[in-house]
């Protein structure tokens, strides 16, 4: 029962801090660590208490495989080089350099011990950057960098993480050993997550049963894919982004239009709740981290902190420029003029790099023994020290990245405007050129084909003026052939958004903005008192 209140008291607590928020422009991420804080030093209130593998396998799988499921993959591909950089190498060399650090200033930390702290600090946390920059107006390619960066480091950090433990544990270690886990996990994770996607796609294509259905196994898909994975000890969280990608490429050729309106609504639903508990948690995790300070002192281990703290800071903002710069010097003959990143948006990507729950519950996962029996060396420190960076990455960097925004006079570009803007004209003109074939193929009346061609060429008319603008048919009538034909019309119209997104001439979140409104009309068809007799 008391789980039950501390749930129940967390969610209201999420709610009203997501209001303050909002009112204050303050990043949620900040305000939900600290309100967790408060909680875990109020009295009378029932403490956490959860098993850190069950919490992980709550709170990571939903939330990696929704960020995977709203990526594009076409802005995901053009920027994997710089991707690739970071979520792979800047892990390995942030753990290193963190191992270093800690080996050189904490006495008694062995080396051992340093790499499974730089494990777990290395990788930015998938929650906390996309829940602090999902708000913020940035470039296209920054936003896909940090996402796409986000979601991809995890498996190597996990990877990383689980031969320094494994090595710790039974006190040997083999490098190539190493080497050749970490090649055959990671990519026999991107293949199971991906024959997974291809499976829980053909399943989804051949339910029929309605939205409530549909979307209940969208809901178990990121389980249904980690669980196996781990299982047969896979990379099993990139498994997770690439069955989110591989379905998020093909639900608009899967899904109906009233499943994907639910679907979005019960996502946005799902990850609000998800990442406010996760914040909070690591708040209300005070508790815990303060016992493991054990007879260290105090002051010490806060200088540790912002030491490593500040490596991590500087080893992430001088990669990011060789990270940024390498691919676009390589590709000599493909490169464009304006493919050059700018070194305001690099050192924003390298400042924006944050540290979040998933760190802290992999550290609560630390093994208490070794092979020997003797306790894990360095267990209670590294606790400590990667609650410390977590809580320094959220407050200094979540609250200085509207700040640094406006400093570095970074904005959104205007691309997607315009690519949404031509969309909309290309695939209105292709439910204009389907209203002129079924006028032909029915033998509609001429003066109900003119009043339809009139307008729905006004639409054309205001979509070429002014680039975004709503349906006038939406107002036409309510007669069963006018809504048989608005439908048709519609496929149309979807049909050719999709041939535009799978030839790259618009990215996926400029179709599924276009998608929505189609969607949200097509359902609104069905209303029988939708559109008035004139």
């Amino acid at each position: 029962m008391e789980s039950l209140e501390l749930v129940l008291i967390l969610l209201a607590v999420t709610a009203i801090l997501r209001l303050v928020s909002t009112r204050l422009s303050i990043p949620q991420p900040v305000l939900l660590v600290v309100g967790g804080l408060l909680l875990a030093v109020t009295p009378g209130l029932p403490r956490f208490q959860a098993d850190p593998g069950v919490v992980f396998l709550i709170f990571i799988p939903p939330l990696l495989y929704e960020a995977a499921l709203n990526t594009s993959l076409r802005d995901f591909r053009r920027n994997l080089p710089s991707i690739s950089l970071l979520a792979f190498w800047l892990v390995l060399v942030s753990m290193c350099a963190v191992a270093w650090a800690a080996h050189a200033l904490i006495p008694g930390m062995s080396w051992g011990s340093g790499f499974v702290l730089g494990a777990i600090v290395s990788p930015p946390d998938a929650v906390a950057v996309t829940a602090v920059t999902r708000r913020l107006k940035l470039p296209i390619t920054v936003n896909t960098v940090l996402e796409g960066e986000s979601l991809v480091n995890d498996a190597t950090a996990l990877v990383a993480y689980r031969m320094g433990v494994a090595a710790v544990v039974a006190g040997t270690f083999s490098l190539p050993a190493a080497g050749l886990r970490f090649i055959l996990t990671g990519a026999g994770g991107v293949a199971f997550g991906l024959a997974m996607g291809w499976l829980i796609g053909r399943i989804r294509r051949w339910v029929s049963a309605g939205p409530v259905v549909e979307n209940t196994i969208s809901l178990l898909t990121p389980f249904a894919v980690f669980i196996p994975a781990e299982r047969l000890g896979l990379a099993s969280v990139i498994s997770v982004v690439a069955a989110g990608l591989y379905l998020g490429r093909q639900g608009p050729k899967l899904v109906s239009a009233r499943t994907r309106i639910q679907n979005e609504a019960m996502w946005q639903m799902l990850v609000f709740i998800l990442e406010g508990l996760i914040f909070i948690l690591i708040g209300l995790e005070l508790p815990t981290v303060r016992k493991s300070i054990g007879t260290h002192s105090f002051s010490l281990i806060l200088l540790y902190t912002a030491i490593i703290s500040v490596v991590l800071i500087v080893v992430r903002i001088a990669w990011m420029f060789p990270g940024a710069y390498l691919p676009y010097l390589v590709r000599k003959r493909r490169r464009k003029k304006g493919d050059r990143p700018p070194w305001k948006a690099v050192l924003f990507v390298g400042w924006a790099g944050m540290r979040g729950g998933d760190s802290l519950v992999i550290a609560l996962a630390l093994p208490l023994v070794t092979a020997t029996g003797t306790p894990f060396p360095g267990r209670d420190l590294i606790i400590f020290l990667t609650f410390g960076v977590i809580l320094v990455s959220l407050v200094v960097q979540g609250l200085s990245l509207k700040p640094v925004i406006r400093l570095l006079k970074l904005g959104v570009d205007g691309t997607a405007d315009k690519e949404e803007a031509n969309a909309r004209l290309i695939s209105a003109r292709a439910g204009m050129a389907r209203l002129d074939a079924v006028i032909a193929e029915r033998n509609i009346a001429q003066p109900l084909a003119d009043k339809l061609r009139g307008k729905y060429g006004f639409r054309l008319q205001r979509l070429e003026k002014n680039g975004l603008q709503t349906d006038p048919l939406a107002n036409t009538s309510n007669s069963e052939a006018m809504v048989d034909i608005r439908q048709e019309m519609i496929a149309a119209e979807r049909a050719e958004l999709i041939r535009l997104r799978d030839n790259n001439d618009v990215s996926d979140d400029v179709m599924r903005n276009i998608q929505e409104d189609l969607d949200l009309e097509e359902v609104l068809l069905s209303s029988e008192d939708l559109y008035p007799e004139d």
